[in-house]
């Protein structure tokens, strides 16, 4: 898979407008405040722009329908690596997971099935394979494989005898997997593909399972649950043609960098979360965390970088929250107060800001950035559902979606926006409750219109 340079989409002027504060931007900007009750194969269609749009000659319009249907639940889970597409190359299909419950975390014995939707065909479901490693949150962290993005992608599984978990690639012209990444020292899953498709991150997800349920698989064994920061465990590099493995930071490094910023890390278990490639590959951004649930102001949460062969491994000082998405270069969007900001990575600092609080009304949301760096969506939890905030760089065109039910469902089986792009920067992939109170996946269409 390849993608722009955010900075090429733009002339020079008007990139560095998109990263700048708007303090020009309308401070009284109106809203639809209509909610739409999600009905199954029901479209609905939400046309809405701040005032500043309405002197521009377009708008945006949002076209929103479901996709998939009970009685079984389908989902995609993560955006917790960069560039998460649903879609294959083509466009010809979507990657799902089916499963027959949503009301209770998987057991280590409960399998989802790996199924493909062909867009072609009204989103018929084909089953691939099954996998015994994933979560609500974070699926089983599929993702299309970079250089055969038509044909492969990748996906966590666990062994049924062992319990160890692996990564599998998959090939849908084969109908079967050309490779599993077995390591049965320290078993590890993908945590995150480079954009260039030369390797994945792994991490171990049984400590996740022990530390911070929401994000790990039952039943998977963790090598390392003997020591709160061990050495041999942290955030590896897998070479995804060899399958050379080696380890990128581990918890000894980290735990000793955390005690040099005057952090007590005695009894607190170390874990990883979100560990995000940038899109030139040659910058990492996670998180290391320790006491999760432990005593109010023992947790740790601290974000971090370091270059793939574990080099430059930098602890920030600038917590950007949320699930922050990579932009160009060494740019990350995330939230900073009430704002959606840009952070420079390298130079440790906010650099500018996306939009305005009114725009976005909580940039802790889920975002992602569109492959090409045009178009960039903000779903967040608003009065028991999800909307989104679409967004164009270029002018700040914007637009709201009508609301999505995600029920009464909270922690470990909470339903966050997770909102995914298309690879032409058109469609949504987003999941919801449907009338039948089944969870599914519905598309909402980005549409540009031109004003009369």
């Amino acid at each position: 898979m390849t993608g722009h340079r955010i900075g090429s989409l733009f002339p020079g002027e008007l990139w560095k407008s998109a990263v700048r504060e708007s303090e020009s931007e309308s401070e009284s900007e109106s809203e639809s405040e209509s909610e739409f009750a999600m009905t199954s194969r029901a479209i609905f269609v939400l046309i809405l722009a701040s005032p500043s749009v309405f002197c521009q000659s377009s708008s945006i319009e949002l076209t929103v329908s479901q996709i998939t249907h009970g009685p079984r639940q389908h989902f995609f889970g993560y955006i917790g690596q960069c560039r998460t597409i649903p879609w294959s190359a083509d466009g010809h299909y979507i990657l799902a997971l089916e499963v027959g419950f949503h009301d209770r975390m998987p057991g280590p014995d409960d399998v989802a099935d790996i199924v493909l939707l062909d867009t072609r065909s009204g989103y018929k479901i084909e089953k691939l394979d099954r996998t015994l490693a994933w979560n609500f949150q974070q699926g089983t962290m599929l993702y299309w494989h970079p250089r055969s993005a038509k044909t492969q992608f990748l996906f966590n599984d666990r062994d049924p005898t062992t319990g160890r978990v692996f990564t599998v690639l998959y090939d849908i012209e084969k109908r079967q997997r050309v490779r599993e990444y077995r390591f049965d020292d320290t078993p590890i899953g993908n945590g995150g593909v480079a954009q260039d498709g030369s390797a994945f991150l792994g991490l171990n997800y049984g400590r996740l399972a022990r530390l911070r349920p929401v994000t790990g698989y039952p039943g998977v064994p963790d090598w390392s649950k003997g020591s709160d920061a061990p050495s041999n465990d942290g955030m590896f590099r897998v070479d995804i043609a060899t399958g050379e493995r080696r380890v990128v930071v581990s918890y000894r490094q980290l735990a000793d960098r955390l005690r040099e910023r005057g952090v007590d890390v005695r009894g607190t278990g170390l874990f990883i979360n979100h560990t995000l490639w940038n899109r030139a590959g040659d910058r990492i951004y996670f998180f290391v965390r320790g006491a999760w649930s432990g005593r109010p102001g023992t947790k740790i949460n601290t974000p971090c970088s370091v270059r793939p062969d574990g080099t430059e491994l930098v602890l920030h000082d600038v917590h950007i929250g949320g699930h922050p998405e990579w932009a160009e270069g060494d740019l990350l969007i995330g939230r900073s107060g009430v704002k959606q900001v840009f952070y420079d990575v390298r130079k440790k600092t906010v650099v500018g800001v996306l939009g305005t609080p009114q725009i976005f009304p909580n940039p802790e949301g889920d975002i992602s950035l569109s492959p090409d760096g045009k178009w960039f969506v903000n779903g967040w939890k608003a009065r028991g559902g999800t909307r989104y905030v679409v967004y164009r760089l270029a002018d700040r065109l914007s637009a709201r979606s009508p609301s999505f039910e995600r029920g009464k469902y909270s922690g470990e089986l909470r339903i966050d926006p997770a909102p995914r792009w298309n690879r032409t920067g058109d469609m949504l992939l987003v999941p919801g409750i449907a009338s039948d109170g089944t969870r599914q996946l519905f598309v909402i269409g980005v549409h540009v219109r031109r004003s009369e």
